[in-house]
């Protein structure tokens, strides 16, 4: 059984995997100049056969958050109704407000419907960077 930092350890390596080489890269070096504080990851469930249109709904409320350095999803590869999110914020107050925001309170209110449920889900403060 894995413990609590073994866990976040796995979820922000699954992180990176989700992403292709060129924007893995991207990222790294987004993150070195970045100085993220505060870190979201989660698993979401779809209704079944709804996870494309999760998706979709989800990008669309999220493009401009002040405080967002990163939002990414991925697509389980073990669970075809389920969806990562990983967030990277510049503190967990940026992140609050952000779920004020007309787009994204609209994006919840569309996305709702399409939910059936909630996985794992962390907190964390970002504090290593990776580098190759």
């Amino acid at each position: 059984m894995m413990n609590r930092r073994e866990h976040l350890v796995a979820l922000a390596a699954m992180a990176v995997a989700l992403l292709p080489a060129s924007k893995a890269r991207a990222l790294e070096d987004f993150m070195e100049e970045a100085d993220p504080q505060y870190g979201l990851v989660g698993q979401m469930m779809a209704q079944p056969g709804q996870r494309a249109a999760l998706i979709a709904i989800l990008t669309e409320g999220t493009g401009e958050m002040p405080g967002n350095l990163a939002y990414l999803i991925g697509e389980d590869s073990a669970n075809s109704d389920a969806i990562w999110i990983v967030e990277l914020w510049d503190s967990k107050e940026a992140h609050a407000a952000s779920l004020t925001l007309p787009a994204v309170q609209a994006a919840i209110k569309k996305g709702r419907p399409l939910i059936a449920g909630f996985g794992t889900r962390a907190e964390f403060r970002p504090v290593a960077k990776t580098g190759a």
